[in-house]
């Protein structure tokens, strides 16, 4: 430290001597120490140690859990592809020597990345990698850590971005999340009734200044918005509407993917779980489902057909009976008391 005091003493503006000449035996640890590495350094230095199969595993994970921290930050994010980090990453979901704890980590780092970043969105969805998410909701994935933390990476990939819904489509995406509305965990169960609805959802085109009051999947509108388009924004999607719309290919897949029938039959008759096996019920699993089939009728136009609104009725009913009365039933659901009527008026009959 004394010879580093010196050091910048002797180096300063106006008090080099001419005579002396530049230390040069000065240890990089001990700069690196004083003034810290920076997040480009780090994030190399962590995502070689997590890569490395010769280092025990606890190291591994502690690398990809800060290289994970790193990616919270937006420009960290994308420089994720800057430093053509994707691919490794990608690699260690893909490879069959890492583990469930390994694969849950990178998970991890996928859904922080590309959250509400288009530009990191784009760059992960090069490597085709929907097929590989939708594997890790298979129920032959034992760890169900795995497979909630694969429902967060796709929560972050899929959302406005109508490329990605696209290829997950063709990757038997849908199907995937069908068969995890069943799912043994019910973590997993509500993480994919949000996500649909999240997905189903329609996005409004709107002023700048009115975004406070219609929440985040409001974006600015290209005819009105002054504000300047960045790649790492929503305004860069301003140029073409139709690429981070997700509600048409998601309100397709729920008739011709049969997601519609799972959803009222895991609502009406939900696949018992726990460790035993021994519960049915998931008041926030419930909520969650009645919200989607909600969004489906009112802003989607949805239709149930006679067979689906006779099953949801009966249900509605004794539900209704069980809760004591609308209000209570309408609070249970998260609902006002308008958007219940108009979902009984849907399964009218």
């Amino acid at each position: 430290m004394e010879n580093l005091l010196r050091w910048g003493i002797e180096h300063s503006a106006g008090q080099q001597s001419t005579s002396t000449p530049p230390r040069r035996d000065l240890d990089p640890g001990v700069i690196d120490a004083i003034l810290g590495k920076s997040d480009s350094q780090m994030m190399k230095e962590a995502l070689t140690v997590a890569v490395d199969e010769t280092r025990n595993e606890d190291d591994r994970i502690q690398a990809l859990d800060d290289f994970e921290m790193l990616v919270e930050q937006i420009d960290n994010a994308n420089n994720v592809d800057k430093m053509k980090m994707w691919e490794p990453l990608h690699g260690l979901l893909t490879s069959s020597s890492s583990t469930d704890e390994i694969k849950m980590q990178v998970l991890w780092i996928i859904g922080t990345a590309v959250q509400n970043n288009p530009s990191a969105q784009a760059s992960y969805l090069s490597l085709n990698p929907a097929s590989t998410l939708a594997a890790c909701l298979d129920s032959s994935v034992r760890s169900d850590k795995l497979r909630s933390k694969a429902v967060y990476a796709l929560s972050g990939l899929l959302k406005h971005n109508a490329p990605a819904v696209r290829q997950f489509q063709d990757a038997g995406g849908w199907e995937a999340l069908k068969a995890a509305l069943g799912d043994s965990d019910i973590t997993v169960r509500r993480k994919v009734a949000f996500l649909l609805n999240t997905l189903l959802l329609p996005t409004t085109l709107v002023p700048q200044h009115q975004r406070n009051d219609l929440g985040s999947d409001a974006i600015p509108s290209p005819a009105e918005s002054s504000e300047p388009i960045h790649p790492n924004s929503h305004a860069s999607m301003q140029a073409d509407p139709s690429s981070f719309s997700t509600s048409p290919a998601t309100f397709q897949a729920l008739t011709a993917h049969g997601l519609l029938p799972a959803l009222i039959s895991s609502l009406t008759s939900p696949t018992p779980f726990g460790a035993d096996g021994d519960r049915e019920e998931d008041a926030d699993f419930e909520e969650k489902l009645v919200r989607l089939l909600h969004t489906y009728v009112t802003l989607c136009h949805g239709r149930f057909s006679t067979q689906q609104k006779n099953e949801l009725s009966a249900y509605v009913k004794a539900q209704t009976a069980r809760a004591g009365n609308e209000s209570d039933l309408a609070d249970r659901w998260g609902l006002a008391a308008d958007e219940l009527q108009s979902l009984k008026d849907a399964i009218a009959y």
